[in-house]
């Protein structure tokens, strides 16, 4: 999913992918029997780790991101933000995101313009520390780098890098508490040099059946740009649905808690398990 106001807004190239599945499914790792836990959907991220040998395939079918602010209305497409995550180890995985298309629409006084292009490409490593089935208490830490090979509105227009340390702890009942802390050198508004960038996602999963779960979660953002700091708030809320061991569909959206927020989020996706 295209998080509202995070630093990878583009995170998630079709010739690396083969590769890097070949690579996963050689016959020196032995597969491993896990559930399986998709990044997917939701605000946050997930601490477990793909089993080796194994490659998961996450992509947004649709996201739609509404915002007012500044005299200006802006509503931003997003279509197959893909990521790749192939288990290389017990407890380690690699990624690899894109985003093949975003199109933005901006309305305000002076009439309506509209843009298009493909996102930027950000490589990830993931190593958990404890629990990588993410069952009991588990965390990773899962440093990134994401580089310009997009165009405005989709590209950042330079590198950036975070690290994010996703964990969760599961209580009784199935449910879960949930959190994503990350800290990112993140790309200044106008394209050149980075800047200070920190996020808290917290959130609580809840079984509803043996299939279909839901996540409550709600997100601080704080950015520190040169133009100007913002902190950002969000609640959200998502459904996944088991459909079986090996895929999962999805439907979530979340709601702008102050003005530096954007207003509203829908999408929609699937992960499918190799």
């Amino acid at each position: 999913m295209m998080r509202p106001g995070d630093w990878s807004i583009a995170m998630k190239p079709i010739w690396i992918v083969g590769p890097l599945a070949l690579a996963a499914a050689t016959p020196a790792m032995a597969q491993e029997e896990r559930d399986y836990c998709p990044a997917r959907p939701g605000l946050g991220d997930t601490p477990c780790t793909i089993a080796p040998g194994r490659v998961s395939v996450e992509t947004g079918l649709a996201d739609w991101q509404h915002d007012r602010s500044g005299g200006a209305v802006t509503d931003t497409i997003t279509l197959a933000d893909t990521l790749v995550r192939a288990g290389i180890g017990t407890s380690f995985e690699a990624e690899i995101g894109w985003t093949p298309y975003v199109r933005e629409r901006v309305r305000d006084a002076g009439g309506v313009a509209t843009g298009s292009a493909v996102g930027d490409l950000t490589l990830g490593l993931r190593k958990n520390l404890v629990h990588p089935d993410g069952s009991g208490f588990s965390i990773t830490l899962e440093p990134l780098v994401m580089l310009p090979v997009g165009k405005a509105p989709a590209g950042a227009g330079d590198w950036s890098a975070a690290l994010a340390i996703p964990a969760s702890l599961a209580l009784p009942g199935d449910f879960s508490i949930q959190s994503t802390a990350t800290l990112a050198a993140a790309v200044d508004g106008d394209g050149h040099g980075r800047h200070f960038q920190a996020s808290e996602v917290v959130g609580l999963g809840v079984p509803l059946t043996s299939a279909l779960s839901f996540t409550l979660e709600g997100q601080w953002i704080r950015d520190e740009d040169p133009a100007g700091g913002t902190t950002q708030g969000y609640a959200g809320g998502s459904f996944a649905w088991s459909v079986s061991d090996d895929l999962q569909l999805d439907v979530g959206g979340a709601l702008g808690l102050n003005h530096d927020a954007a207003d509203t989020e829908i999408y929609a996706g699937i992960a499918r398990r190799f």
